[in-house]
């Protein structure tokens, strides 16, 4: 009876609930008299179930061992607030820490690849296809505070592939407000190099500016050293900053010294850049970069140059429109005969998003120019006028064909080249 008394309880407040859920029927006393009925009617069901059927007991110590087990205290830690958006980390790995589990080392796994075709009207040009670039992005949370991000890259060569360790960081967050973090970056300079990575997948256009290529002697586009970054209390300005200290270009100049400095002299690098909070979408920054750079071969006039690079950027990431901007200055200093020269580049994107077809259709146009006078002694001829016009289709969420015509011309007595340029690129 003692456990027929909590069915019958249950059962009367739920007949209860429906009878006031109900409207009014005409005959009250007949609808009590029919839910009491059904009352009963399971009443004795359940006590013909347990007659048949007795309840089992479980062992005390059985039922002890199946209640999990309360997580250590350091297993047990929440995963830390989402932070600023970091500019040597993309979007994509961000979420992959925050989704990582509370055990550690625990790591995740993201892919970027991409097939190509080119062909061009330039004598001795390669053409045909290419299948370009396979992208390895490795995150793992190493405790709540410390985290490991790395990345590397796969190469198609004529000869073979070449294997390339092209990010290496492992970083302690103490709070929005600064976070440590050492090993090899993209350089913090303005704003592709460490907005859009090596998939590419995740920029607009099939390459990279000229200014920021990789393998390019322009910008230095990889970093090895010691990073801080974090926010800066300013209100609706949101200012961000990046400033570290590393060893630079290496003896091939479009190279870091990874395996140490040249010229046992640091270089620092200090970025700061502001995301409005009302104008979401908008950024606007400036970067300075300064380096002793010692170049293998001695010539008369020396080997060794001042290395300072100044840049500013300006985007709007939203889609309609997408506007991208940047300028750089390469001030170069020879240390025995004072001479000067400096080097300019910029490039301008504009896309837009169009709103048909479910918003996969996004053409794009690209100009770009770099100059460096007939006096420069570190960098080889980077004269560059180019422009790109181009159509990018998303198949899927995570697949996108692109197209691209591109006009280009490097030296002043050198003939205009005209070509095509096709992509699929994809991440997993």
């Amino acid at each position: 009876m003692r456990r027929r008394l909590p069915v019958l309880a249950v059962l009367m407040i739920f007949a209860t609930g429906a009878a006031r859920a109900q409207s009014a029927p005409s005959d009250q006393t007949e609808q009590i008299r029919i839910l009491l009925e059904r009352v009963q009617q399971l009443e004795k069901r359940v006590a013909d179930l347990e007659t048949k059927t007795p309840a089992p007991r479980v062992p005390a110590a059985e039922v002890a061992a199946s209640i999990p087990a309360a997580p250590k205290p350091e297993m047990a830690e929440a995963a830390p607030p989402p932070g600023p958006m970091h500019q040597h980390e993309t979007t994509e790995s961000q979420t992959t820490t925050r989704q990582l589990e509370a055990r550690y080392p625990s790591l995740q796994i993201r892919g970027f690849g991409d097939v190509d075709f080119s062909t061009t009207d330039q004598r001795g040009a390669i053409s045909g296809f290419n299948l370009g670039q396979l992208d390895l992005h490795l995150a793992s949370a190493l405790s709540h505070k410390v985290t490991y991000f790395g990345e590397m890259t796969f190469n198609a060569q004529p000869t073979g592939y070449t294997v390339e360790v092209e990010r290496s960081i492992i970083r302690y967050d103490y709070n929005d407000f600064f976070k440590m973090s050492f090993g090899r970056y993209h350089t913090p300079i303005g704003y592709w190099n460490t907005a859009f990575h090596h998939g590419a997948w995740l920029q607009t256009t099939i390459s990279r500016p000229d200014m920021v290529r990789i393998g390019g002697t322009f910008i230095p586009v990889h970093f090895v050293g010691v990073l801080a970054e974090g926010n800066i209390p300013s209100g609706g300005a949101g200012l961000s900053y990046n400033a570290g200290v590393g060893n630079g270009r290496g003896s091939i100049i479009s190279r870091p010294g990874d395996g140490g400095d040249n010229n046992n002299n640091r270089a620092w690098v200090a970025n700061l850049y502001s995301r409005p909070t009302k104008l979401y979408g908008l950024q606007m920054g400036v970067s300075v970069y300064r380096d002793k750079i010692t170049l293998p071969i001695v010539s008369p006039a020396g080997n060794e140059f001042r290395e300072w690079i100044s840049a500013a950027h300006i985007v709007w990431t939203k889609e309609t429109p997408e506007f991208l901007a940047e300028f750089a200055n390469v001030n170069h200093k020879n240390i025995l005969t004072n001479a000067t020269t400096n080097n300019q580049a910029y490039y301008v994107q504009v896309g837009y998003r169009l709103p048909w077809l479910e918003k996969t259709l996004k053409p794009y146009y690209r100009f770009e120019h770099t100059h460096t006078p007939l006096s420069e002694q570190v960098f080889t001829n980077q004269d560059l006028v180019g422009s790109i016009l181009g159509l990018r289709y998303d198949i899927t969420n995570y697949a996108s064909f692109k197209g691209e015509y591109r006009n280009t011309k490097r030296l002043p007595t050198d003939p205009r080249v005209n070509g095509a340029f096709f992509q699929t690129d994809f991440t997993f």
